[in-house]
């Protein structure tokens, strides 16, 4: 009897940036995919500020995701920073992930990042998203054809990163993107983001979730230390930076209440993220208009290449 030799299937991989304009539920989708949370949450429009990288790996396929901010017109500083992450982010990739709420009219957003991908000649998907909020079904086959005539899109997939509806046939669609010549990543990464850079995201987006109106714009985290003790416990101090000594008062809260609520909520999600005991300090400091002050926004990570003309 003759025993072949087994050969794995070749590994393939493909950087697929997720881009589209707020709110429409990117990071929440990109969180779903991978099974874990890597990007922070709210109900408020521009809450992702950064390209943040998630890596899928299942069996011999690899997909590097980008979950880019919200593309919208800048206001000041911060938001140019934004604009061109999206839109450098739509140029060094393999394809693209045009997220959409079902329902809703093409945006000038999404008018500008279709002609981005036509001009770029890149392949993209089309996920039209919290189709669980839809009532009116036939609302969605319109919407399908509208995208259907602005674009060639491989794929146009309704899902729900909420309850988890077609992420299954989205995520097979993305993988026959990808391309033969190995995985980009050790098969267990998650994501790209330092430690010390998700806890401080996890401190914003309790900030987001608690605070109202203009406050969460303003504000600013960073973690200045981390460090794992012999006993296990990692002790993080983030602060907590704000454009106004007003807002300060808010985010502090009587007697401190509103920064206990913000640092409780934080540590119970770090815990979860990083598998062990944390114990969580948070300061609040006032940068006077720091998100037009580009050595300010520098020294918090923004990188300050991408706020040259």
């Amino acid at each position: 009897m003759t025993v072949q030799n087994y050969e794995p299937p070749q590994e393939r991989a493909a950087f697929i940036a997720i881009v589209g304009r707020p709110n429409v539920g990117k990071s929440s989708l990109l969180n779903r995919m991978l099974g874990e949370k890597v990007a922070i949450v709210s109900p408020k429009p521009q809450t992702t500020r950064t390209r943040i990288m998630g890596v899928y790996t299942k069996g011999a396929d690899q997909i590097a995701f980008l979950d880019t901010p919200g593309l919208l017109r800048a206001r000041n500083e911060l938001g140019q920073y934004m604009v061109k992450t999206v839109l450098s982010s739509v140029s060094g990739v393999d394809a693209c992930l045009l997220v959409a709420e079902a329902g809703a009219k093409i945006s000038p957003a999404d008018e500008e990042l279709i002609e981005k991908f036509r001009r770029e000649d890149l392949p993209a998907i089309l996920a039209i998203n919290k189709i669980d909020l839809l009532e009116d079904k036939t609302r969605l086959m319109e919407q399908i054809a509208a995208y259907a005539g602005k674009y060639p899109f491989e794929a146009v997939v309704p899902v729900s990163a909420r309850d988890g509806s077609g992420i299954d046939e989205l995520l097979e669609e993305l993988k026959k993107l990808c391309q033969p010549g190995g995985h980009l990543f050790p098969d267990d990464t998650l994501t790209d983001q330092p430690e010390r850079v998700l806890a401080a995201e996890m401190v914003r987006e309790k900030l987001l979730r608690l605070l109202d109106k203009e406050i969460p714009h303003g504000v600013a985290v960073v973690t200045e230390r981390m460090r794992e003790r012999e006993n296990g416990v990692t002790d993080v101090d983030c602060v907590i930076f704000t454009e106004k000594d007003s807002h300060k008062g808010i985010i502090i809260g009587k007697g401190g209440r509103m920064l206990k609520q913000v640092g409780t909520l934080a540590r119970k999600d770090m815990e979860a993220f990083f598998g062990g005991k944390v114990n969580l300090t948070l300061w609040v400091r006032v940068k006077e208009d720091w998100r037009n002050r580009r050595e300010i926004l520098h020294t918090f990570g923004f990188d300050e290449k991408d706020f040259e003309e």
